[in-house]
């Protein structure tokens, strides 16, 4: 986990996308405690802030959405892409969109919101269902992550 961390620092844009798909791996299998999630989740956010390349930030993204299989994770830690989301590629944006949604967190329906009419299908589609996402965790009694 360590190694792929600093990778994420590297000059090659390709080592950084590896280090960011062999994260995703780590989250995806469940090998990572809370508190390590959180940690590899936080780097990943600020990849996907910071990161120049489309293909890492794609990657980062992805990694993230991945954790939310077994963590719950608070909009806080993932909410700084919102302040890239106006600029971001479509393929990117839904990715966003989704992570928003898995935090089930209301607060995350006014970063949604301004995608329900975009006019890329996808991102159209993974903001409606991250909006519902949101809706059916808070009528069905599910609590946020805070």
């Amino acid at each position: 986990m360590f190694a792929a961390l600093e990778a994420l620092t590297d000059r090659d844009p390709n080592r950084r996308d590896v280090a960011a798909s062999v994260l995703g791996d780590l989250l995806r299998g469940n090998a990572l405690d809370a508190e390590a999630t959180r940690l590899v989740v936080g780097r990943l956010v600020g990849l996907t802030v910071n990161e120049p390349v489309a293909m890492v930030r794609e990657s980062a993204l992805n990694s993230i959405g991945e954790a939310f299989n077994h963590h719950p994770l608070p909009l806080r830690l993932v909410q700084p892409p919102a302040a890239v989301t106006p600029t971001m590629e479509p393929e990117l944006l839904a990715h966003a969109l989704h992570i928003f949604g898995a935090t089930h967190d209301p607060q995350a329906g006014p970063l949604i919101e301004p995608f329900l009419d975009h006019p890329d299908t996808e991102v159209r589609g993974e903001a409606r269902r991250a909006a519902a996402e949101i809706t059916a965790s808070t009528t069905g009694g599910r609590a946020h992550n805070s």
